[in-house]
């Protein structure tokens, strides 16, 4: 079986999430999510509209996603890719080159985000603050 992972936030879910998930899915055969935890995103300096355990119900529901993982830091990518024997990284390529670290240890793959639609987009549309 070839396991892929996946990392973020997932907040306000749209259809660019989903597209990704299913592109990352078609990469193997068992789609692993590492969600980002509320703690972690206010390291990164993410308000979430959503709480964690909600954005973990959306995610787990997706056809596409076998299992959500919680993410609690940037190091544990490195772990999370033994632990779970993983085969394939997969990111949107916004983040194209850094992740290439864990070559060394699965394949990494970027793919193209859906150009229209972003988390951030929708918030600034609708008049949210980080």
């Amino acid at each position: 079986m070839r396991k892929v992972i996946t990392y973020g936030t997932f907040d306000l879910l749209h259809y660019g999430h989903i597209n990704l998930l299913k592109r990352a899915r078609q990469q193997g055969d068992y789609l692993i999510v590492a969600l980002s935890t509320n703690e972690f995103n206010e390291v990164k300096g993410k308000k979430c509209y959503f709480s964690y355990e909600e954005r973990k119900k959306l995610v787990e529901s997706i056809r596409y996603v076998d299992l959500v993982i919680p993410e609690n830091d940037w190091e544990q990518k490195v772990e999370d890719v033994k632990e779970f024997k993983v085969d394939v990284f997969v990111m949107g390529n916004d983040w194209k080159g850094k992740f290439d670290f864990l070559k060394d240890h699965c394949e990494v793959v970027y793919l193209e985000r859906t150009p229209e639609i972003s988390t951030t987009k929708i918030k600034e549309e609708l008049g949210f603050k980080e």
